[in-house]
């Protein structure tokens, strides 16, 4: 019999908090091949990334143990080893793609810094040889200009930007086994078709094996080999990829295959009033040079944007990562700075200051992209969700603020005793839904929503879905949906924008953008939409 090439037998992981124990993982076992690639996959808090993350000892030791279980990689028991030991394991033939690109990143190197870190520790090479390498590495991950990145640093690049840098990392060293977790989260559907294509042709042309963490069941169907499915710490099904999706045995995995948004956006109401409107919005960032740090160009990230939402509204702003869709949501706070008229119910803020956009604050608010970054770790999630109520409405009693945290977060389905708990002790999809809950808790008008359902699980993406609509119709919000998941802005959208290089390509009504679209890079993102999306019905239907 052949050896697998790593083997996890009867893990559990457990988490000591103030006296008290959770076991997150319980009794685990499965095992990679050569060259095979095994999804794990469950809703978010189900234990995928803990176990991953087991794999390297990356979890926060002392706080996490393992009260039982193995893990031999080439036949070498990992948890037996000594730092230095693993150190040359970790990033060198076992290396691990990130959920979450911003907090992995370090904000004071700059690309090529990081990605060249890796080349030179473990192989040695000279920075002319790392240089060249690191833009081998960007250009095959689908970075533009990338001799133009290489100095740049992380906050400088958009989400999906930050992803790639992050398998560029994790591929540099040619791995044997790579840990994906939620590889493709932040990428937009036509950069989630490159990255499936090229980590599968890198799997074939290294003869890599890969333990692949996703929500998405048709990146499942596509990429793995076998499949485990994981809820509530354990692997209840295990299976070949064709044997789980044609015949679940669980009762899970038949609820996981279920799963997907579905649903229309509410009506619009033709004679709402306009809420938020803007004309000729830009944002153009200067790009200096030279030891007097001269202008010499602008990125122009936002390009002369027009739009107008109503009340009831929800306008999808879809295109590919680096468009301009985030840098245009903040521009409309007053975010980032602009130019251009910024209309909120017909008042023009495009000239106000901090102070006199604060009272503002409370009627529009934002979901960011990646909820760990926008959490402060210091704080527990209770203070994190409170902190508009005190600043906006200073005069509600502590019985009554902690009560509204409390509904806050049963509307995004998390329990409320969970308010004294830190962001760090809840899974990508949890903490995502603290960000909702931040932004819900204070009522507001105008709800900027940027990428909140891509770090969810296709289960959740569908609750939040469904909350987000039965929201709207309530209390008449205003959405402006900022996505790369078009199934997700078909499912919330009445009108959509298509942004490409920060200048709107294509808009119109939903329907009328998704039936008959009329530009060639509208259709392409279709159609790298569809394809994901045919592979996803291939799953329902089964």
């Amino acid at each position: 019999m052949t050896t697998p090439l790593i083997s996890v037998e009867d893990l559990s992981v457990d988490f000591r908090a103030g006296g008290k124990v959770t076991q997150a993982v319980k009794h685990v076992s499965f095992e990679i091949n050569n060259a095979e690639t095994v999804a794990l996959v469950g809703e978010s808090g189900s234990g995928k990334t803990v176990t991953a993350l087991s794999i390297l000892r990356l979890l926060p030791y002392p706080a996490a143990s393992h009260p039982c279980g193995s893990i031999r990689f080439k036949g070498e028991d990992l948890m037996a080893l000594k730092p230095d030991a693993l150190r040359h394991i970790r990033g060198n033939q076992i290396s691990m793609i990130f959920q979450e690109p911003m907090t992995s990143l370090n904000p004071l190197h700059t690309i090529e810094s990081q990605v060249g870190e890796v080349l030179k520790i473990h192989r040695g090479l000279s920075d002319r040889a790392a240089r060249a390498r690191v833009l081998d590495l960007l250009h095959r991950v689908g970075i533009e200009d990338p001799e133009g990145r290489l100095g740049s640093y992380p906050h400088q690049l958009s989400g999906g930007q930050r992803q790639r840098v992050m398998i560029a990392m994790a591929l540099a060293n040619e791995p044997d086994l790579l840990i994906a977790d939620e590889p493709t989260t932040a990428l937009d559907v036509t950069i989630q078709a490159q990255i499936l294509e090229l980590l599968l042709k890198l799997k074939a042309e290294f003869n890599m094996a890969m333990l692949l963490i996703t929500h998405d069941l048709g990146i499942v169907r596509k990429m793995a080999d076998r499949v485990c499915v994981m809820t509530q710490g354990q692997i209840v099904e295990t299976g070949s990829t064709q044997a789980i999706f044609t015949a679940p045995q669980h009762p899970y995995t038949r609820h996981l295959l279920a799963s997907e948004p579905k649903g229309s956006p509410p009506p619009l109401d033709a004679g709402a009033p306009t809420v938020l409107e803007a004309k000729d919005l830009r944002v153009w960032f200067p790009i200096r040079r030279g030891f007097l740090r001269r202008i010499v160009g602008y990125i122009k990230a936002v390009d002369g944007i027009d739009l107008a939402v109503k009340e009831g509204q929800t306008l999808g702003v879809v295109g590919e990562s680096g468009s301009g869709k985030t840098t245009l949501g903040l521009a409309l706070l007053r975010l980032v700075s602009s130019e251009g008229p910024i209309v909120y119910l017909g008042n023009r803020i495009d000239g106000y200051d901090s102070k006199r956009m604060r009272p503002l604050r409370r009627d529009m608010q934002i979901v960011f992209q990646d909820p760990y970054g926008s959490l402060s770790p210091r704080l527990s999630v209770g203070e994190i969700v409170v902190e508009g109520l005190s600043i906006q409405k200073p005069r509600l009693g502590q019985a009554e603020r902690r009560a509204r945290v409390a509904r806050a977060l049963e509307e995004v389905g998390l329990d409320p005793a969970m308010q004294d708990r830190y962001p760090h002790e809840f899974s990508g999809g949890q903490r995502q839904r603290i960000a909702i809950a931040r932004a819900l808790v204070l009522e507001p008008k105008f709800l900027i929503l940027d990428e909140p359902t891509s770090a969810l699980d296709m289960s959740v993406q569908a609750q939040i879905v469904d909350l987000l609509r039965d929201l709207q119709r309530r209390h008449k919000l205003t959405y402006l949906f900022i996505s790369h998941d078009l199934k997700v802005v078909r499912a919330l959208a009445n009108s959509i924008i298509v942004l490409h290089h920060g200048k709107v390509v294509e808009q119109g009504p939903a329907e009328t953008v998704f039936s008959a679209p009329k530009t060639d890079y509208t259709k392409a993102l279709l159609a790298a939409a569809f394809e994901l999306q045919a592979a996803r019905g291939a799953v329902l239907s089964t």
